[in-house]
C-alpha cells in the first residue's frame, strides 16, 4: 500500500492541473444532478416495520381505512387552566374564558373555535381547572401559517392574569439552526490551531482549502442523492460536521509528514511521495474504519438512521480522495514555504540522510517530553487516574432514558411544550391515544367484554366502545392511557396488553398508534445497539490486529474505545437530560435523550477512536521495527506524534462545539456527545492510558503468535518498502555515478 499510495501523491503532485479539474468536474456534475433534479416529494421514514405496534397499524388500515386517528394539520389547541384552584364554571372565570376565545376566533383565517363546554363533546378537565379549545384554520400560505400563529399566541398572552393560556400544535415546520456563528467560530479557532501548529499561514491555509473543499463536494454529493430519495436535515449536518473535521485532521497529518520529509532534506517531489505512502496509509485505514462503521448504521433498519450513516460515510471518504489527491497537488505548489519562513534555508541545504526523523526529534517539546516521561516512569499511577476520571464522567449514563421522540415540541420552555404537558397532567394521554385492535371469530361478539376488562388496567383512563369491521372479524378500542407517550406507566400499558393478548374466548389482542410505534422503536434501537457495539467491539479488534500485528494493542485500545463511549453518553446525559450548562447549549434540554443518539455516538465514536489510535500507535510501531527499545519507542512516537494529535483532536473538539450550538436537538446532542467523546479518547485514552500502557507492557505488547502471524496480511503502515525503494534509487544512482566519474 505505500508504494501505491506514494504513486499517487507523485503523480497528483506532477499533473496539478489534471487533479484540480477532475475535482471540479466532479463538483459541478453533482451540482447539476442537484440542480435538475428537485427534491423528493416523499419524507424520510422513522419507523421500523417489522415492529409489533407497525404491524399493527398496518392490520388497522386494512380493517378500519376510515377510523384512523387525524389530526389536522391546520389546528392548534388553546390550553385555558385557571389559578387559585377557582372552577372553570365560576360565572366570571366562564366570562373570561369567553373573551378569550372570542379573541381567537377574531384571528384572521381561523374558521371554527370549538366550545369546551358543549356538552355533547366537552374538553374540561375533572376538577374544573382547564379547558381546551380546537381552532381550526383556512388554507393559508407560509407568510399567513407564521402570522396566524403568532396572533394566537398574542391572544395567549394578553390573556387575564387569573388564566394561563398556553398554544398546542403547529402550523408549520419549526425553523431550527443547523449553521450558524456557532459553526463559523469552530472553524476559524480550528485555522487558527493550525496556524499555531504549522507557524505557517500558507500550510495552515493549504489544510484548511482541501477539508472545506472535501465539504463541499460531500454536502452537495447528499443534496444531491436527495433529489432521489428523501433525507432528513441532521443527515447534511454529520455530514458536513464528519466530513470539515476528519478533513482538517487527515491532511493535518500528512502535511506533518510532508514538512519532515522536507526537514530531512528530501526534495518536494520526494517529500510528497513520501508523504502520501507514510502518513497517508495511515489515513486510508482510519478513514475506512470510519466509513465501515458509518456504513454499518444500516444494519438498524430505519431509513433516516441509514441514510444519516450514509451521508457521514460519503463524507468521509471525499475528505480521505481529497487527502491523497488534492492535498499532494498545494504540498508541490507551496514547497519549501510549507515550512516556518525560518526552516526554509535549512531544509533547502540539508542532504537527505538517515532516518527522516531526525529533524523531528530535536524539535520535539519540551512539555511532551517531559509528559510522556512521566507516563513510562510511572505506568500504574497513570492508568488509575485516567480510568478513573472516564469512569466519573460515565456516572450519569447509568440514568439515561431514551425515547422515539418528544412529544409537544423539543423546546420544554415553549408555549407548546407547555399546553401539550398541561392536557397530559389533566387529561391524560388523550393527545396520543392507543389504538388496541381485536381480532379473531369472536371479536365482534366479546366487544362489551374486551372494553370492560381494558379499563381495568392499570394506567387506563378511558376505552372507548369498540367499533367492528366491515367483515366482522375485527374491533377497534380507542383508549387514552393516564400517562402520555413516554411516560413508564403507557410503556408498562402496552406490555400489560400484550401480556393478556388473549383477553376473551376467540380474541387476540395487539396494540398500535404512535405511543406503541414509538415505544416498539425504542425497544428495537436498544437491541440493535447491542449488536451493532458487539459487531463494532470484533470489527476494532481484527483491523487493529491486523494493522499492529499484536494482540494486546488491539484489546487494550477497544478497552480505551468503550471508556470513551461511556464518557461520551454520561456527558450527554447530564447536558441534555439533567439540563446542565443550559446558558451554553441553546439546544432544548431536560427531556429524555433521542434513541437514535446512541447507536450513531457508538459508530462515530468507533471511527474517530481508531484515528487516533492509528496514528499515534502506527508512530511508535515505526520506532520499535527501526530498533528501539518498547520504552524508547513510546518516548520517541509519542514526542513525534503526540502534538500533532493533540491538534487534531483539538480541532474536531472546535469544530464538534460549535454543531453543539445548534438549536436542532439531534444534530447538538451527537455534536456535544462527539465533543466529549473526542476529548475522552484523544486527551486521556490515547494521550495517557495508551502510552502507558504500551511502556509497562513491553514487548509483550507486539506478541503475536507465529500461526496468526503467518496468515494476517502485513500493510506495512511503518513505511519499510518505502525505505527498500529509497535505498533501490539510491544504490542505482550511485553506481550511474560510478560510472559517470573516473
Amino acid at each position: 500500500m505505500p508504494l501505491t499510495l506514494a504513486w499517487i501523491g507523485r503523480f497528483s503532485a506532477r499533473h496539478r492541473l489534471v487533479v484540480v479539474l477532475a475535482w471540479l468536474v466532479a463538483l459541478f456534475a453533482l451540482t447539476g444532478v442537484l440542480v435538475s433534479g428537485g427534491s423528493s416529494d416523499e419524507s424520510a421514514s422513522a419507523s421500523i416495520p417489522d415492529t409489533r405496534a407497525s404491524q399493527a397499524m398496518a392490520v388497522m388500515n386494512e380493517q378500519f381505512p376510515s377510523d384512523q386517528p387525524e389530526r389536522s394539520p391546520g389546528s392548534l389547541q388553546l390550553v385555558l387552566q385557571t389559578a387559585g384552584g377557582a372552577s372553570v364554571t365560576d360565572p366570571g372565570v366562564r366570562s373570561q374564558i369567553d373573551d378569550v376565545l372570542g379573541a381567537a376566533a377574531a384571528v384572521a383565517d381561523v374558521v371554527t373555535v370549538s366550545d369546551p363546554f358543549d356538552s355533547s363533546n366537552p374538553f374540561v378537565s375533572v376538577d374544573k381547572s382547564t379547558v381546551v379549545s380546537t381552532l381550526t384554520f383556512a388554507a393559508m400560505d407560509d407568510d399567513q401559517q407564521h402570522a396566524a400563529y403568532d396572533a394566537v399566541v398574542a391572544v395567549a398572552e394578553n390573556a387575564p392574569g387569573t388564566l394561563e393560556a398556553e398554544v398546542g400544535g403547529q402550523l408549520f415546520e419549526p425553523a431550527t439552526s443547523v449553521g450558524g456563528i456557532g459553526e463559523i467560530a469552530g472553524i476559524l479557532v480550528a485555522f487558527v490551531v493550525l496556524f499555531l501548529t504549522f507557524g505557517s499561514l500558507l500550510a495552515a491555509g493549504a489544510n484548511m482549502l482541501v477539508a472545506l473543499s472535501g465539504v463541499a463536494v460531500g454536502t452537495v454529493g447528499v443534496l444531491a442523492y436527495g433529489t432521489i430519495s428523501p433525507i432528513e436535515p441532521t443527515t447534511i449536518t454529520l455530514g458536513t460536521m464528519l466530513g470539515l473535521a476528519v478533513g482538517i485532521d487527515y491532511s493535518l497529518f500528512i502535511l506533518t509528514r510532508f514538512r519532515a520529509e522536507l526537514r530531512a532534506g528530501h526534495t518536494i517531489e520526494s517529500a510528497v511521495a513520501r508523504a502520501v505512502g507514510t502518513a497517508g496509509t495511515a489515513v486510508v485505514f482510519a478513514g475506512l474504519t470510519v466509513i465501515i462503521a458509518l456504513a454499518g448504521l444500516s444494519v438498524v433498519g430505519i431509513s433516516f438512521i441509514t441514510d444519516m450513516g450514509m451521508g457521514g460515510a460519503f463524507g468521509v471518504l471525499v475528505a480521505v480522495l481529497m487527502s491523497l489527491t488534492l492535498l499532494p497537488v498545494l504540498m508541490r505548489t507551496l514547497g519549501l514555504r510549507a515550512l516556518p519562513r525560518k526552516e526554509r534555508h535549512i531544509a533547502a541545504g540539508v542532504p537527505a540522510v538517515g532516518s527522516h526523523t531526525d529533524g523531528e526529534k530535536h524539535r520535539s517539546g519540551a512539555f511532551f517530553a517531559a509528559w510522556v516521561g512521566f507516563l513510562v516512569r510511572r505506568p500504574v499511577i497513570s492508568i488509575v487516574a485516567g480510568i478513573g476520571v472516564l469512569l466519573l464522567v460515565a456516572i450519569p449514563m447509568l440514568g439515561m432514558k431514551t425515547a422515539q421522540n418528544v412529544p409537544g415540541g423539543l423546546d420544554p420552555s415553549s408555549t407548546q411544550r407547555h399546553a401539550y404537558d398541561l392536557i397530559v397532567e389533566e387529561f391524560g394521554g388523550i393527545q396520543s391515544p392507543l389504538m388496541v385492535i381485536a381480532e379473531g371469530e369472536g371479536a365482534a361478539t366479546n366487544t362489551a367484554a374486551v372494553q370492560s376488562q381494558l379499563a381495568e388496567l392499570d394506567g387506563v383512563q378511558s376505552v372507548d366502545p369498540g367499533v367492528i369491521s366491515a367483515d366482522g372479524t375485527a374491533a377497534l378500542f380507542r383508549l387514552v392511557p393516564t400517562g402520555g407517550p413516554i411516560d413508564e406507566s403507557t410503556e408498562n400499558l402496552v406490555d400489560e396488553i400484550r401480556d393478556r393478548a388473549d383477553i376473551a374466548p376467540g380474541v387476540h389482542l395487539e396494540v398500535t398508534g404512535e405511543s406503541a410505534i414509538g415505544i416498539d422503536m425504542d425497544g428495537a434501537l436498544h437491541q440493535a445497539l447491542i449488536k451493532y457495539v458487539v459487531v463494532i467491539v470484533l470489527l476494532s479488534f481484527v483491523l487493529l490486529t491486523i494493522m499492529f500485528r499484536s494482540l494486546l494493542v488491539p484489546l487494550i485500545a477497544t478497552l480505551g474505545y468503550l471508556l470513551s463511549v461511556g464518557a461520551a453518553f454520561g456527558g450527554s446525559v447530564a447536558v441534555f437530560q439533567w439540563g446542565w450548562l443550559d446558558a451554553i447549549i441553546p439546544a432544548p434540554q431536560g427531556d429524555p435523550m433521542l434513541s437514535v443518539l446512541p447507536i450513531i455516538l457508538v459508530g462515530v465514536l468507533f471511527g474517530l477512536a481508531m484515528d487516533y489510535q492509528v496514528f499515534l500507535v502506527s508512530r511508535i510501531q515505526e520506532m520499535h521495527s527501526r530498533g528501539l527499545s518498547p520504552k524508547d519507542a513510546v518516548v520517541s512516537g509519542f514526542k513525534t506524534s503526540g502534538p500533532v494529535l493533540v491538534a487534531a483532536a483539538a480541532i474536531m473538539v472546535f469544530v464538534f462545539a460549535g454543531f453543539a450550538t445548534s438549536t436542532m436537538a439531534v444534530a447538538a446532542s451527537i455534536a456535544f456527545g462527539l465533543v466529549v467523546g473526542v476529548i475522552a479518547d484523544a486527551f486521556i485514552i490515547r494521550m495517557v492510558l495508551m502510552p502507558a500502557m504500551l511502556a509497562l507492557l513491553g514487548k509483550s505488547a507486539w506478541w503475536l503468535p507465529r500461526w496468526l502471524d503467518k496468515i494476517i496480511p502485513d500493510l506495512d503502515v511503518e513505511g519499510r518498502a518505502l525505505d527498500d525503494h529509497s535505498d533501490a534509487e539510491s544504490e542505482e544512482s550511485s553506481e550511474q555515478r560510478s560510472v559517470l566519474v573516473p
